[in-house]
């Protein structure tokens, strides 16, 4: 048995920061009903890099759920939502403010049809405030949100993380939050309505950065691979031209000192407190002392002497590492004009409960009339609302 059997989560999102979040929990074991538009679906099944069938952004973030298509613009459409409302745990949709309402398919609808209903609404900006209705996109939120402000190297301009930030970790805000509500629902019986804002989402991640500002009245500036209150915590570039990253607390001065053959600075700079003040002079003789070894040579000395260090890997590199293989986070699935592709495991390994199963991302449409014959309709009134491009 996986955790989260027996619920069903209605997936009105599209693009990444929803469907990541449904995605989780569906591998969970939750049963995700993802509703597309006719045709076309999610924007992202055309997004590149383009497979034989759909593309690669896709099935990022949507296996093991299920696919139906419903034209939300027509009435007999929105009479599906609606009828799936009645039957589902949870219904994830990022419109715009304002969108579902005008098809009654708000929460207040909703949940005067199916009280239990925990319905999410996941925003650039949220329901309420001066930018509820403006537009945005994962880098617009990285940038608004203060953490691009954050990234780069010392006087160098904003640099946006490699990955889009902003849109996977709402993803997991999102999925915290449903959880966060069906666990509150077992005890008051009771569904909400969960306001999600992306942007609020990026400003909640700054944590430290705001501590600082909060407690010193400083704005953090760009320190590249560096921290701002810890010397060292660097990537260092090694004799081979590859990068190793280090963070040393105190207790971890010492043996890195006495490793790289430098014992002397161990004993003169024991406090990290003293070292971040003369950051430029230690880092320096520990960039000095570090290019003359390669990467596997520091790595492996450091090892030795229980300092924190490792490879600052490329993506070849660390989904080729054995350490990744053998938690089994490489894995696969089969699809149909595809073959076999592979996939990332989500990172949970339970004992009690069955772990987390890679599964196959739907086609578009592909359990449309299942989950109708579920409802009660018929053949002929399937194929009824596929001639008026209901579904």
């Amino acid at each position: 048995m996986k955790p989260l059997e027996g619920l069903t989560i209605l997936d009105l999102s599209r693009v990444l920061a929803c469907p990541f979040a449904t995605m989780i929990l569906a591998e969970l074991g939750a049963r995700v009903i993802k509703v597309e538009q006719p045709g076309t679906g999610d924007e992202t099944r055309a997004f590149e890099p383009q497979l034989a069938r759909d593309s690669a952004y896709y099935f990022v973030c949507n296996r093991a759920k299920e696919s139906i298509t419903v034209n939300l613009r027509a009435d007999e459409g929105r009479r599906v939502i609606r009828e799936l409302a009645q039957k589902a745990d949870v219904l994830v949709e990022n419109f715009p403010v304002g969108t579902l309402g005008k098809y009654g398919l708000d929460f207040a609808s909703l949940a005067a049809l199916n009280p239990r209903l925990v319905y999410v609404s996941c925003t650039g900006f949220g329901q309420s405030g001066p930018y509820k209705d403006k537009k945005g996109y994962d880098t617009v939120f990285q940038a608004m949100g203060g953490i691009m402000s954050l990234t780069g190297e010392p006087g160098g301009g904003p640099v946006k993380p490699g990955l889009p930030l902003a849109d996977l970790s709402s993803g997991l805000w999102v999925a915290i939050a449903i959880l966060a509500a069906l666990a509150g629902r077992s005890r008051s019986g009771s569904g909400c309505h969960i306001d999600f804002s992306m942007l609020d989402g990026q400003v909640a991640l700054l944590t430290l950065a705001a501590a600082r500002y909060f407690a010193l009245g400083e704005v953090p500036p760009r320190l590249g691979t560096e921290h701002p209150g810890r010397v060292p915590s660097a990537s260092f570039r090694c004799a081979d031209g590859k990068f190793a990253h280090i963070t040393a607390s105190d207790q971890h001065w010492a043996p890195l000192c006495e490793a790289l053959g430098i014992a002397q600075w161990g004993t003169a700079f024991p406090h990290n407190e003293t070292r971040v003040a003369r950051r430029a002079e230690v880092m320096a003789q520990l960039t000095a002392c570090i290019s003359r070894m390669t990467r596997a040579e520091l790595i492996a000395t450091l090892d030795a002497a229980d300092v924190p260090v490792g490879p600052v890997n490329d993506v070849a590199e660390i989904l080729n590492d054995p350490h990744v293989r053998a938690r089994r986070l490489v894995g696969s699935f089969d699809y149909p004009d595809v073959g076999e592709f592979k996939a990332l495991a989500i990172p949970y390994k339970f004992l009690g409960y069955d772990n987390p199963e890679i599964g196959r991302p739907p086609l578009l449409g592909e359990h449309t009339e299942r989950l109708l014959a579920e409802l009660g309709y018929s053949r002929e009134r399937i194929a009824e609302l596929r001639g008026k491009r209901a579904v």
